[in-house]
């Protein structure tokens, strides 16, 4: 698999974009992560239409794609941060300048919704990509450690260890260890990019499946969804991370769904990874080298900055 184009990690000084090209951003956790990011020493600007709002999504197409676009395209910008998730950048995925990324790569972290603007970046510049988390939850505090995780990965140069430890999918593991480029992100996201040409070629990689308010037989849809297209074939290793809010009245749990439908593709699996939409979750970098080990519990995943 190719080499991924990495950015050069944050320092003290350096200016962040904050954008948000899906969702609605409340002001106040947006003043939370301004809060947090100057008190990394970093210097931050909104986004012209990141408070905005229609309907479900911060602003129109037009309007959120060019925030998103004149960060990428401003050589004093470091790294680009999601507001939000919630939905809407499916919409303008086609339209992000990529020879912008490609001449001037920047960190880029987010989840949830903002999976399908990793997912695009990695097929067609092969920039790694944080899956952290999105700016707004940095009003669970600077100490927290989401805001501390997300710090280490953004202005750090280090592997980060992630020990299977979350209660929701803990349930879940094939024994084995497997070793290839982390890829992935949110399933249903994953799921929706099937057939466009954003989704990744998945052959040895560690794929990264999370997702939140989602009934088990959907889940279930989605991951047989993958099976039967037959995106998985040659996959190296399924990193199960968190799936919040995800119960439903007929006694079936999402743990039980995910190992039902991936222990048959005979490759490691492993579930309770502190990864996705819970209370606290850990940032970790797309499109760089991972192994996963079933036996110890862990993820080791390498730094995305150069």
């Amino acid at each position: 698999m190719p080499q991924p184009l990495r950015p050069a990690a944050l320092a003290a000084g350096d200016l962040v974009a904050l954008v948000a090209p899906s969702g609605p951003v409340p002001a106040d956790r947006a003043d939370a992560a301004v809060g947090v990011l100057t008190g990394w020493g970093l210097r931050t600007r909104l986004g012209e239409h990141a408070l905005g709002r229609a309907g479900y999504l911060a602003a129109g197409d037009e309007q959120r794609l060019a925030d998103l676009n004149a960060a990428l395209r401003d050589p004093e910008v470091r790294a680009v941060l999601c507001l939000r998730g919630g939905y809407g950048v499916q919409r303008i995925v086609d339209r992000v300048d990529l020879d912008a990324v490609r001449a001037d790569p920047k960190l880029l972290m987010g989840f949830s919704d903002i999976t399908a603007l990793h997912l695009a970046l990695w097929t067609e510049t092969r920039l790694a990509t944080v899956h952290g988390p999105v700016a707004a939850q940095f009003d669970k505090g600077a100490e927290s450690p989401t805001a501390l995780g997300a710090r280490l990965v953004l202005m750090g140069s280090t592997s980060v260890v992630v020990q299977a430890d979350d209660p929701t999918t803990s349930g879940v593991r094939v024994p084995g260890r497997s070793a290839g480029p982390l890829l992935g992100g949110n399933l249903a996201m994953l799921a929706s990019s099937l057939g466009t040409p954003h989704f990744p070629d998945l052959a040895g990689a560690i794929l990264l499946i999370e997702d939140v308010n989602e009934p088990p037989y959907k889940i279930d849809r989605m991951l047989t969804h993958l099976i039967r297209a037959g995106v998985l074939a040659g996959i190296a290793g399924i990193a199960v991370g968190q799936f919040t809010e995800c119960e439903d009245g007929f006694g079936v749990g999402a743990a039980e769904v995910i190992a039902e439908r991936l222990a048959p593709l005979g490759v490691p699996v492993l579930g309770g990874l502190p990864i996705g939409h819970g209370d606290q979750h850990v940032a970790v970098g797309l499109g760089v080298p991972a192994v996963l080990d079933a036996h110890a519990g862990t993820l080791e995943v390498a730094p995305v900055c150069r």
